[in-house]
């Protein structure tokens, strides 16, 4: 049973209706952005793509916590980027960017004075400036290379003083760019894995069925014509819950699980004069040793199994995984 939590007496449905109404305003900054996808956008891009040095993305207050995110977004995809503070950057930080870098500022007035002090000596040093403001009369806007538009009507804030839509605004215009250089570079799924080894996504990406399964004599397996006892005793030596059954060329023509057992002893049987081919399960699932453990995992929610067996070009059998060795490996 589940019960309300208790309401503060200061929240009302004015208070609702204004989160609900904080939303369709940055849903709407955020759209009216898809028109901006023009000339300037294009021209970024080139800038980017074209950089022999690195991203350096800066910001002050708000617009600065936008500007890490940014970065961060743009170094995992496939565009090496940091992100330099305005104010650390006039004590030293600038030693950072190079003659070869692009620099994206970011100020939704475009008058941030600590970018604006900046932004004459980053010009003399040679880099590139992209500008992404509110304001594309400012003098930010003015001085760059390219500049991107990120103005909203209004912000979220009832009070219009809170950064809300134009932060939103600007981190939702970062993604487009980061997404945008992450197809023209041809960044696929293992490369965002190789900047993501630690997580849970690394894993998934990197992580091969020849990684985690059983091989040599580790692997259950039993020939054609064996009884039903013999196959049993198979599955307890090795412990995976199931064994394969394999031709003369040892290639899987069945596979027995415990859930195969259970279901032959609804049945009167003899186990010692039974053959593992009358009640075995004929043309077993396989997966080449090559394809990536999660899917693995994807083949085994697919069929509603907890084994697999694993096969080469030729179709011998190699390894054996379940479930428990998925778990294990931090693939799950």
């Amino acid at each position: 049973m589940t019960t309300s939590a208790p309401t503060s007496p200061g929240l009302t449905t004015k208070a609702l209706n204004l989160a609900k109404e904080v939303l369709a305003i940055e849903a709407r900054a955020v759209e009216a952005l898809i028109g901006r996808i023009d000339a300037s956008f294009m021209a970024a891009l080139e800038l980017i793509l074209h950089c022999r040095g690195r991203v350096v993305v800066s910001g002050m207050g708000k617009s600065g916590h936008i500007a890490r995110k940014i970065a961060a977004t743009l170094a995992s995809t496939g565009t090496p980027a940091f992100f330099v503070h305005p104010g650390e950057a006039s004590h030293g930080d600038l030693g950072m960017i190079t003659h070869d870098d692009v620099v994206i500022a970011l100020s939704n007035s475009g008058e941030s004075a600590e970018l604006l002090t900046i932004l004459p000596l980053l010009k003399r040093h040679g880099a590139k400036l992209i500008t992404l403001t509110g304001n594309p009369r400012s003098t930010m806007a003015q001085e760059a290379d390219v500049h991107l538009d990120a103005s909203v009507e209004q912000e979220a804030c009832p009070l219009g003083l809170a950064p809300t839509a134009s932060t939103t605004a600007a981190l939702a215009l970062g993604d487009a760019l980061a997404v945008a250089l992450l197809d023209a570079r041809g960044f696929g799924a293992e490369d965002f894995a190789k900047t993501h080894p630690g997580g849970a996504l690394g894993r998934r990406l990197l992580v091969h069925v020849a990684d985690v399964m059983r091989t040599g004599e580790a692997v259950p397996k039993v020939p054609q014509g064996v009884t039903l006892a013999d196959a049993l005793l198979e599955m307890t030596r090795k412990g995976l819950g199931m064994t394969a059954i394999v031709d003369a060329d040892g290639r899987p023509v069945g596979i027995y699980t415990d859930g195969d057992l259970r279901r032959t002893l609804d049945h009167p049987v003899n186990i010692h004069a039974t053959p593992i081919d009358q009640v075995m399960s004929r043309n077993p699932r396989t997966i080449p040793p090559q394809h990536l453990a999660a899917e693995a995992v994807q083949l085994m929610d697919e069929f509603k199994i907890n084994g697999l067996l694993a096969a080469d070009e030729s179709g011998r059998l190699v390894g054996a995984l379940n479930m428990h060795d998925l778990l294990r490996a931090g693939v799950v």
